[in-house]
């Protein structure tokens, strides 16, 4: 088969989507080498490349393709996919070109999270109105969806009355590396070159009310007079991170909470940027804390379960589905329960290397190889 991809965020986004893009991506060309696979690039990457036998890079060459790279990756480049004789078109982040159904190209669309339907206040107006028309258009038309969870799978039903029939649900995967144990001595590193302490908890995403990072301080907060070990946050963000730190600053608690992109290092650094140091800080880390109120999967929450690293989670949306019978469940509302579970963590050893032990076994089931397999099992239902 000749598979095209919109690999927009594989070579430019360095979160989730970015992550998904290039595992799948990669995931498919190392274990069904037998097919060429065409990345649609709107732009020169500075961030990110792919690079191998059945990869191959395609960017728009015509003039004004290349200045308005954005109306290229959205429609123009309908026609490259029919002057090359592509076999299926894979849109990996909600997003089809419009028009495509007209070309005959069977289509599969990744829907990751119906987010901004389901919390529209937290979206500009004309983000709502863009996000609205863009997925809509996309599962209508696709001939296939994936949908990485049984809750988004759900939301597509619900808000755009999909027949289920054309859904697939798919779970991602995750970085092969953070399946991969990392030695002392390059945990050690590591803490060094970011300076960070040796003993911490752990959160990941970026700082939106959504993701509940305010709760996790509260928690810090309760534990204060407990445990003397600090947070590390891997994320940023704009307004809602201001409330986040006016907080950690009328508590005291800023010897104990460190934003890692406040750090030079890490905003510089290569290595942080691809994530590429990320297994050591997970694995370095007492348990990772992700009390989201809402997800679409909740890719830390596995990279925590395959790095051997307790999970404390929420019992909302699809957040069991990603943590299994191995991460430790809260009311994401409470604080309370947040903090119960940070502390049952550091107290009761015994519980929590079974909680790792089951976290890792059910991990297992989100391998690059069985991810992959069952998206190619999409691909052969539209292209035999």
């Amino acid at each position: 088969m000749q598979i095209a991809f919109d690999a927009k965020r594989a070579f430019h986004n360095g979160t989730g989507l970015g992550h998904y893009s290039r595992t799948i991506i990669g995931s498919l060309a190392h274990i069904y080498p037998e097919h060429d696979y065409w990345l649609l690039n709107p732009k020169p990457s500075v961030s990110f490349s792919m690079q191998g036998p059945q990869l191959h890079e395609v960017r728009p060459s015509q003039w004004l393709h290349t200045v308005l790279s954005a109306a290229w990756r959205s429609r123009w480049c309908k026609q490259w996919l029919v002057n090359n004789k592509i076999d299926l078109y894979h849109g990996l982040s909600h997003e089809l070109p419009f028009g495509i159904h007209k070309t005959g190209i069977p289509t599969v669309v990744t829907m990751h999270d119906l987010i901004p339907e389901r919390y529209p206040l937290q979206y500009g107006l004309i983000d709502r109105k863009i996000y609205h028309q863009k997925f809509r258009y996309a599962c209508q038309t696709a001939d296939r969806i994936i949908a990485i969870s049984e809750q988004t799978k759900a939301d597509i039903i619900d808000f755009y009355k999909i027949e289920e029939k054309k859904i697939r649900v798919c779970y991602q995967s995750c970085d092969p590396r953070f399946y991969q144990p990392v030695t002392e001595p390059e945990k050690a590193r590591i803490r060094q070159k970011y300076n960070l302490p040796t003993r911490f908890f752990l959160s990941v995403g970026s700082v939106i009310e959504r993701k509940n990072l305010l709760q996790v301080c509260k928690a810090m907060d309760l534990l204060s007079r407990q445990l003397d070990i600090p947070l590390v946050v891997i994320g940023n963000g704009g307004s809602y991170k201001k409330k986040v730190k006016a907080y950690i600053e009328e508590k005291g608690l800023q010897h104990k909470i460190i934003f890692l992109l406040e750090n030079p290092i890490a905003i510089q650094d290569p290595d942080f940027k691809r994530a590429l140091d990320f297994p050591a800080i997970y694995q370095s880390a007492i348990a990772l804390l992700y009390p989201s109120y809402f997800e679409g999967f909740g890719i830390p929450v596995l990279e925590a379960l395959c790095s051997k690293v307790p999970v404390i989670t929420s019992n909302r949306s699809c957040l069991p589905e990603a943590g299994g019978p191995g991460a430790y469940y809260v009311d994401p509302d409470s604080a309370e329960a947040i903090a119960e579970a940070m502390l049952s963590i550091v107290t009761d050893t015994d519980k929590a290397a079974q909680q790792i032990q089951a976290g890792w076994h059910y991990a297992q089931e989100f391998t690059c190889e069985k991810t992959a397999a069952k998206v190619m099992q999409v691909y052969q239902e539209l292209v035999r």
